[in-house]
């Protein structure tokens, strides 16, 4: 990532400026020269060395004196140390530094420090209607448990009942099956990676506090199946004619949730365990900008034949997260709360994950980084608050979404509980 920077110094230093970034590039840049330059003394004490190395060995066999120069190597031997020590202290400050590096900002970006300066793209449904909030519509039809949730587990969990159990894996069921059609190949990802693959696909730095770390192993669990897709292709040259390569991945995701106090802590919108269908695109660089639009129009689609208002934002740099050249989220309307809140994030990459995962292709003689782009499809726990608030019915019961209807053996509403 250091190398494509530096071919495109100004305009990364302007991306920064976007992103109000703290980031310390001029030290990156600094320890880059000194690295060079320490290697450089290293290969020429290394030279020194074996020249004396050659001439200790001819002195020898003429039966000449080779004290002085034995003093000599045991000098550069004493240096030659150093000066590697002094390298690896370098280099390791430099891949911490790369590791925290954010991505470009695309051009297209609003700035701002906030979600207020979100620019609203699209708007879809009739937003404005209020009602129940989700927990009062599940306490009252049984679907919900979180007293007892809180009992065995803590705050942030929470016990499905009932059709709401079923209503779940009927959107996970629609999800893979709209995918299918799609185009996009069903990946189930193991639930835990290694430091590696997380470090490639986020700046662990700044996500550490989200994420559950198991104790004693090299092992994270997951917080969405993106990271697991991601590792799929890990340290491997593709083939260009398999370009792009499209995933629709299930997975549970387990976040901490460390830095939300206050924030949604009764309900299910912000919990430790939820399940998401996560899309996933492999792409050529020319062609990532297009993809990353078929990625949240059939984000917009799927909520769409759900029947779901919703509207589209170009999320501004200062909510972007490192790894994010633009990202669009999907805001779902919720009656029971009376506002939009986030329920899809669809972002371009470039190839910031590409490059610390390794993931290349051959473009003639040329070894090309592919291009990332990521978003939710459905976030299921969040889909069924959108689902109970905007279909609530005045009887109290809950109208199925029609396509969800077949996963559900025909039936058309729950409720009420008898």
């Amino acid at each position: 990532m250091l190398r494509i920077i530096k071919d495109r110094l100004e305009e990364y230093r302007e991306s920064l400026k976007r992103r109000n970034s703290d980031f310390p590039l001029d030290r990156l840049l600094d320890l880059d020269e000194k690295r060079r330059s320490l290697i450089n003394q290293i290969n020429q004490l290394r030279h020194q060395k074996n020249v004396l190395d050659a001439q200790i060995a001819k002195k020898v066999k003429a039966g000449q004196s080779v004290e002085e120069d034995k003093l000599k190597v045991n000098e550069i031997d004493k240096e030659l140390k150093a000066k590697e020590e002094e390298l690896e202290s370098v280099e390791n400050e430099i891949n911490q530094l790369q590791l925290r590096m954010p991505n470009f900002v695309d051009p297209s970006v609003p700035i701002g420090p906030d979600e207020s300066y979100n620019q609203v793209v699209r708007t879809w449904g009739e937003a404005g209607k209020t009602g129940p909030d989700h927990i009062e519509i599940g306490l009252k039809l049984d679907l919900i448990d979180l007293e007892r949730a809180a009992k065995t587990s803590g705050a942030r969990f929470y016990y499905l009942k009932r059709d709401l159990v079923r209503l779940n894996y009927a959107l996970i069921s629609y999800g893979l099956d709209f995918g299918i059609k799609k185009g996009y190949t069903l990946l189930q990802p193991p639930y835990m990676l290694r430091r590696a693959i997380v470090e490639s696909a986020v700046d662990l730095s700044a996500f550490e506090e989200a994420i559950y770390k198991i104790e004693n192993e090299d092992l994270y669990l997951l917080t969405t199946a993106e990271h697991a897709i991601l590792g799929y292709h890990y340290d491997e040259i593709l083939d260009e004619n398999s370009l792009p390569l499209k995933y629709v991945g299930i997975s549970p995701c387990f976040r901490k949730e460390a830095g939300a106090h206050g924030r949604d802590t009764k309900g299910i919108f912000r919990v430790h365990a939820f399940e998401k269908v996560e899309q996933f695109i492999f792409s050529k660089p020319e062609e990532s900008w297009k993809y990353h639009e078929e990625l949240i129009r059939n984000a917009e689609e799927f909520f769409q034949s759900l029947e779901i208002p919703y509207r589209v934002v170009n999320v501004c740099t200062g909510e972007l997260g490192a790894c994010a050249a633009k990202k669009y989220d999907l805001e779902v309307w919720l009656p029971g709360q009376n506002k939009y809140r986030e329920a899809v994030s669809c972002s371009n990459c470039l190839e910031w994950q590409a490059v610390r995962a390794k993931i290349r292709y051959k473009k003639g003689n040329e070894t090309v980084y592919v291009h990332t782009l990521n978003s939710t499809l459905v976030a299921t726990e969040r889909a069924l608050i959108a689902i109970m608030e905007n279909h609530l019915q005045p009887d109290g019961r809950i109208k199925i979404p029609k396509p969800l209807i077949p996963y559900m053996n025909g039936q058309e509403y729950i409720g009420p509980a008898k």
